[in-house]
């Protein structure tokens, strides 16, 4: 499983398909869920009051340099991340950032 299984290239990006695991001892990526099929994400911060949410979009933006925002799965393990700008650069930004 790669990155081009988690994403599609739209109109005003990228969107890409996570699996957050909130609390964790460490933020970042940890490969792929392939029954899921989503990046999985883990995040320090509790999934109280959008914490874990916001800590998402910061990590996509500071991998890609693009705003990003989850679209869908707000109170769901299972999240949708738009991210806005060119697929194509958003694309090779996450294959080297992951």
């Amino acid at each position: 499983m790669d990155l081009a299984d988690v994403s599609r290239i739209v109109a005003d990006g990228m969107e890409l398909d996570v699996l957050v695991s909130p609390r964790s001892d460490r933020s970042g990526t940890e490969g792929f869920d392939e029954w899921r099929k989503r990046l999985i994400i883990r995040v320090k911060a509790p999934p109280l009051d959008g914490k874990a949410n916001k800590e998402v979009e910061a990590l996509m933006k500071k991998v890609t340099g693009c705003r990003s925002e989850i679209i869908r799965g707000h109170l769901n393990r299972q999240k949708t991340v738009m991210i806005y700008g060119d697929g194509a650069i958003i694309f090779k930004a996450l294959e080297v950032g992951l």
